[in-house]
């Protein structure tokens, strides 16, 4: 008989309960909790440039933005989830007491070499699964490009915008992201191989 313990999800309640006092995010994904791990400057800046030229434009606007420290909940039939994308635009907001949104219209999610996969694959397929979302913008960090996926009447089409004077129609909010405003300060720096640490 094996003396392994079993692993045993926890519930959303004592997920958010937990997340209501942690000192480190963490995101759930059907019982499983993952702790989050801390963003470069170059992660910072472009996502704070992002909130930055959306919030401008949505100030006097019903939908708002909110950054990364709130969570989207995503209730998908094989299990519940939360994130925290690095932008999200919400139109109808949950109560001012919650501490997730359920109904975000727009997702921004700034990658990286550690996040790249989860980004394009697993949250990709959460997110796009949410009613209310009709735009989920992937940000590269390492070049001025943008991968966005747009609600169409069969599913989401997939969009690429590249080079620093590109510029990304949002008129579902009745908005638009240049990418020189979202990479204003940024410097593009080669990849460094492991090998030169």
């Amino acid at each position: 008989m094996s003396t392994a313990s079993q692993f045993q999800p926890i519930s959303v309640r004592e997920y958010l309960l937990g997340e209501s006092t942690a000192k480190q995010k963490h995101e759930y994904v059907n019982g499983v909790v993952y702790a989050m791990a801390g963003g470069t400057v170059q992660h910072s800046r472009i996502a704070s440039n992002a909130i930055i030229a959306l919030g401008s434009q949505l100030r006097s606007h019903k939908c708002q933005v909110y950054n990364s420290d709130i969570k989207i909940r995503v209730r998908m039939s094989h299990g519940t989830r939360f994130y925290y994308p690095d932008l999200s635009v919400v139109c109808e907001p949950n109560a001012d007491s919650d501490s997730f949104h359920d109904a975000p219209i727009l997702i921004v999610e700034v990658v990286s070499e550690s996040t790249q996969r989860t980004d394009e694959y697993e949250k990709r397929e959460a997110y796009l699964s949410i009613y209310s979302l009709a735009v989920y913008v992937l940000v590269e960090q390492s070049s001025a490009l943008a991968h966005v996926y747009r609600r169409i009447d069969s599913g989401f089409d997939h969009e690429v915008y590249s080079g620093i004077d590109a510029m990304i129609p949002l008129p579902e909010i009745k908005c638009h992201l240049p990418l020189k405003e979202l990479y204003q300060n940024v410097e593009f720096v080669p990849a460094v191989a492991d090998d030169e640490y």
